[in-house]
């Protein structure tokens, strides 16, 4: 699972952004196909994450640094996926757009929201990302245009949504070396 998780969860990010692109073709995103179908590709990448942090935890040599960015990445996860799962509510209970909208501004309107789901705790998911590959990087055990890509594919979105497919691909470029890794290990833990 660790070594299909670290191709599957960027091309799950990736099908997020495609789908993301496509919906917005008629100038609006969301309610419709496209809008869930996206969402649920990327809750299905936040899954897949699970897994990943644990094994760059293991790769970084299980200690408190390394803990510590699997924890916030967690907290990360939890925060992003219940702001996808709001945006898949949102979408099934709503007519069009505007709908949409006025539902959106019901959530974010609760004391803590804003904060907790959209414009704080997210970041740790890509932050603790980014600190466990610098970690591995300085250890030597990733290359050091590794954290570079990684980077690069929470950074591209910040400029630009519609740069998400390209962060994706930076993404997966990163993980495959990684990928690599988990497979050699999992292939002598299986023959020991």
């Amino acid at each position: 699972m660790k070594p299909l998780a670290f191709i599957a969860a960027p091309l799950f990010v990736l099908a997020y952004g495609l789908l993301r692109l496509v919906d917005g073709l008629d100038g609006e995103r969301g309610p419709g196909f496209a809008w869930t179908a996206g969402h649920l590709a990327f809750l299905a990448a936040l899954a897949l994450f699970v897994p990943i942090f644990l094994e760059l935890r293991r790769m970084a040599g299980k200690g408190a640094l390394a803990t510590t960015g699997v924890v916030l990445a967690f907290v990360g996860i939890a925060a992003v996926g219940a702001q996808f799962v709001i945006d898949v509510v949102v979408g099934f209970l709503s007519a069009d757009h505007a709908a949409m909208g006025e539902y959106f501004d019901r959530v974010q309107a609760i004391p803590g929201v804003e904060f907790a789901i959209y414009n704080g705790l997210p970041f740790l998911f890509y932050l603790a990302q980014a600190a466990l590959i610098i970690q591995l990087a300085a250890q030597g055990k990733v290359k050091a245009w590794t954290p570079v890509l990684v980077v690069l594919d929470f950074a591209l979105p910040i400029v630009d949504r519609d740069f998400i497919p390209l962060g994706a691909i930076c993404l997966l470029i990163s993980f495959l070396p990684l990928a690599r890794q988990a497979g050699r290990r999992s292939a002598h833990a299986l023959a020991a």
